[in-house]
């Protein structure tokens, strides 16, 4: 089967730092954010890619001044990191996949970030479009990659996981040509791990190469204080059935002198990048030791990749913080542990939290209960977009063992969510 070459899993970093937070759903101002400071703290930690999306408000351009900077321009060469970003999804309602959108949309794309290239182009939210819009805008988007070069690679994202794998199926078996990237969100959590029980196997068998896991607060849900509120008011598409729930195995966690949080962002990171290292990648990991693309050897491990998103540069050094507590107790962690400067003893004590953070999680889904793997309805079921008659297409069928929940589906960020500070 044809594969971009290299592939995505060669070189795609394992954390990715997601921009929907520089909007106002999770934001009352997204313009008031220190962006800039948080790119920059970013990249100088060592982060090596970038999410984003014109449907994320400000976020591509505010992303865009951030790397148009001198400070960027001379420390961090275009080559040294990545952008992607996506296309299709407009408004709230409104989703264009044609291909003279798809080509304005990257052009945009190209202007607001500064840019002569995008690493990765996903189609924005592909449950709320037919499978043949999707097939007209990935084909759009390849004949970009092949024939301009400002596209390097090729992906789609959404919600449920069903319709991804489907859609990754269908792309396959009609082009003959394999996906680069399909990012989920929402479904590799503390509460939901349906994008490794139910997709993962499809997803490698479509030969897809990278799956990013995003929003591993279940886009703010995992929360002591609730789902987070900005200037669109309460987005979130969970049911208050499902938020009880959370806010019980909230209280639990308050009661073994925890926070749900903490154990949230580590368990998914610390657990996706092992259960996802089929759909990995071999790129740059931030563990504070010197990366460099040439030296990475053919049989490496890749890790399971995540995408984080923060609201400043303190959450963004907390993060920080537990991810590369993180690499310290993986296999081969005392490597990294040493050379970075960090040491044998933050080993040891990563691999005390890890069994720590693994008892709290069994403790919590216990809790949950019924709710545990549950998943809201995406599109809902009245959803309609604007000039159509009738209600766009159903999400493609779910496999008859996982549960059939609806909720209202608002706008998704993809990120890591907000309020991230004492994570470990």
């Amino acid at each position: 089967m044809p594969q971009t070459s290299p592939p995505l899993s060669t070189l795609l970093p394992p954390l990715i730092c997601g921009t929907a937070t520089f909007n106002d759903q999770y934001n009352p101002d997204p313009y008031a954010l220190p962006t800039t400071g948080i790119v920059h703290r970013a990249l100088s930690l060592g982060v090596r890619a970038f999410d984003t999306s014109p449907y994320y408000g400000p976020a591509e351009e505010l992303l865009g001044k951030a790397l148009n900077t001198p400070f960027v321009h001379e420390n961090f060469p275009r080559r040294d990191y990545f952008l992607l970003t996506k296309v299709g999804r407009i408004a709230g309602a409104e989703f264009d996949y044609s291909a003279p959108w798809v080509r304005r949309s990257v052009q945009r794309s190209l202007d607001h970030l500064h840019t002569k290239y995008l690493d990765v182009v996903y189609c924005h939210d592909v449950e709320f479009v037919t499978p043949e819009e999707v097939l007209t805008a990935i084909t759009e988007l390849r004949r970009i990659r092949d024939e301009t070069g400002r596209i390097k690679y090729v992906g789609i994202s959404g919600y449920p996981v069903a319709t991804l794998c489907e859609l990754a199926e269908i792309i396959l078996e009609r082009t003959g040509e394999p996906l680069d990237a399909v990012m989920s969100y929402a479904n590799f959590t503390l509460q939901n791990t349906r994008l490794s029980s139910v997709a993962l196997p499809r997803l490698k068998a479509a030969g897809v190469s990278v799956v990013p896991n995003a929003s591993v607060l279940g886009m703010g849900l995992l929360r002591r204080t609730g789902v987070p509120i900005g200037a669109q008011g309460d987005f979130h598409p969970s049911p208050s059935e499902l938020r009880t729930v959370i806010q019980k195995a909230s209280d639990w966690c308050d009661q073994q002198d925890n926070r749900i949080e903490k154990v949230a962002i580590r368990f998914a990171l610390e657990v996706w990048m092992r259960e996802g290292e089929p759909v990995g990648s071999k790129g740059d990991p931030a563990s504070g030791i010197a990366w460099r693309r040439e030296q990475v050897k053919p049989n490496a491990p890749k890790l399971g990749v995540s995408v984080m998103g923060v609201s400043n540069v303190d959450e963004l050094n907390e993060t920080m913080r537990v991810w590369r507590s993180i690499l310290d107790g993986l296999e081969g962690g005392e490597h990294t542990a040493v050379e970075s400067g960090r040491g044998s003893r933050d080993r040891v004590w990563s691999l005390s939290r890890q069994k720590q953070v693994q008892e709290l999680a069994t403790g919590i889904r216990k809790v949950l209960g019924e709710y545990l793997d549950f998943a809201w309805a995406s599109p809902p079921p009245d959803f309609k977009r604007p000039g159509l008659a009738s209600t766009v297409l159903a999400p493609l069928p779910t496999p008859a063992a996982s549960p059939d929940h609806s909720a209202l589906k608002l706008p998704p960020g993809e990120s890591m969510d907000v309020s991230c500070t004492d994570l470990i």
